[in-house]
């Protein structure tokens, strides 16, 4: 009996801002067209020299705006490039904890660099046995949310038939969150957790019989010099979040401010969890104000995880991690390729899809850690868009295929196999939506965590090896620190709120 081939999903790499004409984007056709004008101006005039003078400047202008470097014209390279060398003089991109620098501070309130800095982390009320839970609010894009730390078994050691069953759950579970009014964000965060085997060492301190055999207690310590020192861990996080213009009126029927933001988020965390244990959760704690703490000081900080669990072991954590702990100690002004935050340093990317499609499960060579020290991140951020912004979407995208297949047939010329695949792409989105489904944004982003004294480059090269085949990992130069945040911290940023944005 034949073993059936997993199911591959394609469509994945649609662009949200497709160019129109020759995959320009209709601003950028329009500032090459208004390049060409002084040339063509100056050359009707018989002014020959100004003319070759202006094609040269203006030419070189619209190579700026049109030719793409690794994902982003050069013109916006220049442009990043530029608030990146003004970042470094200035200072604006060097960070130190007030701790750190001998500052006063208060243990409630949140001390983080970069555009975490933006963020608030205030408690809410109790939600049913679990305690009040953290709450996320991103100031700037205005959007309330919260976090939950699963314990989950993976999926490396399923059978194809129990991958698509979760893959089924797990568009359900997309499909649902369409359908709610008040969340439209799920973000799911996997970070493998170097162990030095000091929490072990604890733990078995605390539980060893002084009884034991002989033999168990030698085949014990045989174990631990065989495996002990390069074992992984992974931790897994998923965030939803919903946009305040959606919670500002369940919110302020509910009594309004923070209180009536958190009862309106936890109507929907009420019914989050029985579909995320169909997805092979085996527990869902919503983390409260020290569980996030600790979920942003272990990001930043990997060894941070044993001090805090030989704390709880013990039981001296106490009210436990205090917020302005979470953050790092200090973080020196980033290189373009790499972010540096305490004694670790950090390279990150961006995950594109291939033509081909993927499989479900595909991604998990990103998290096979190479070398006993390093750590790596995944984290896919996912937002569903409702039935009227999916209907506007898919008629977009067919109207755009359908005028291009038609016009270089009206011309004479032959449709490509790749117009015909958007065609057919279009078309079948279109059909889907109009069944019932919708259309879902998302990002992939991952990440590699050495110690300083180790070379990042060599293990960014690894990292990208395992990606070798399957994605195309594009690292996200002059942008290290906030790609960081994207890849290794539970906070639910990954998404632009505009098309084409960072990832």
């Amino acid at each position: 009996m034949s073993t059936p081939a997993p199911r591959i999903y394609r469509g994945l790499n649609r662009r949200e801002h497709a160019g129109w004409i020759m995959g320009l984007t209709p601003l950028q056709a329009l500032a090459c067209i208004a390049l060409a004008v002084p040339v063509l101006w100056t050359a009707s005039d018989g002014r020959f020299a100004d003319a070759a003078l202006l094609l040269l400047l203006c030419g070189s202008t619209a190579a700026l705006i049109v030719v793409p470097v690794r994902g982003r014209p050069a013109l916006r390279w220049l442009w990043h490039l530029l608030l990146f060398q003004v970042g470094i003089v200035t200072g604006w991109s060097r960070w130190q904890s007030k701790a750190a620098a001998g500052a006063p501070v208060n243990p409630a309130e949140p001390d983080l660099p970069g555009i975490l800095q933006r963020v608030r982390f205030p408690d809410g009320p109790p939600f049913r046995d679990q305690g009040r839970v953290c709450l996320i609010h991103d100031s700037v894009e205005g959007r309330w949310g919260a976090t939950a730390r699963l314990t989950h078994s993976g999926v490396g050691m399923l059978s194809h038939e129990q991958c698509e069953r979760l893959a089924s759950r797990l568009g359900n579970l997309l499909l649902s969150l369409g359908h709610r009014e008040v969340v439209d964000r799920l973000s799911l965060l996997v970070r493998t957790v170097p162990d030095d085997g000091t929490e072990y060492e604890v733990w078995r301190s605390n539980h060893e019989i002084a009884q034991a055999p002989a033999l168990a207690r030698q085949a014990t310590n045989e174990l631990d010099e065989t495996i002990g020192h390069v074992s992984v861990r992974h931790e897994v996080f998923v965030t939803v979040s919903g946009p305040e213009d959606k919670l500002r009126k369940p919110a302020a029927a509910a009594g309004g401010g923070v209180a009536g933001r958190a009862h309106a988020l936890y109507r929907v965390l009420d019914g989050f969890e029985d579909p995320l244990k169909a997805l092979g959760a085996q527990t869902v704690q919503w983390l409260d104000g020290a569980g996030m703490a600790e979920a942003l000081r272990t990001g930043f900080n990997p060894a941070a995880r044993a001090a805090l669990a030989t704390a709880h072991e013990r039981g001296d954590s106490g009210r436990g991690l205090e917020m302005a702990a979470a953050g790092p100690t200090e973080a020196p002004s980033p290189s373009p390729r790499s972010y540096t935050h305490d004694a670790y340093t950090t390279a990150s990317y961006t995950a594109l899809m291939p033509e081909a499609g993927t499989a479900f499960g595909s991604l998990g060579p990103l998290l096979a850690v190479r070398t006993a020290g390093e750590r790596r991140t995944l984290a896919i951020h996912y937002e569903v868009m409702d039935a009227r912004r999916a209907s506007r979407a898919v008629r977009g995208n067919r109207f755009r295929a359908n005028v291009m297949t038609d016009y270089k047939r009206s011309k004479g010329f032959n449709t490509t196999a790749t117009d015909e695949r958007e065609a057919g792409g279009a078309r079948a989105q279109e059909r889907a939506v109009a069944a019932g489904h919708t259309m879902v944004r998302f990002a992939v982003a991952a990440s590699v965590t050495v110690p300083r004294s180790w070379n990042i480059e060599d293990h960014a090269a690894r990292l990208e090896n395992d990606a070798s085949g399957r994605f195309r990992l594009l690292r996200m130069d002059l942008a290290q620190d906030s790609t960081f945040v994207v890849a290794v911290l539970p906070v639910g940023i990954g998404l632009p709120r505009r098309r084409g944005g960072l990832l």
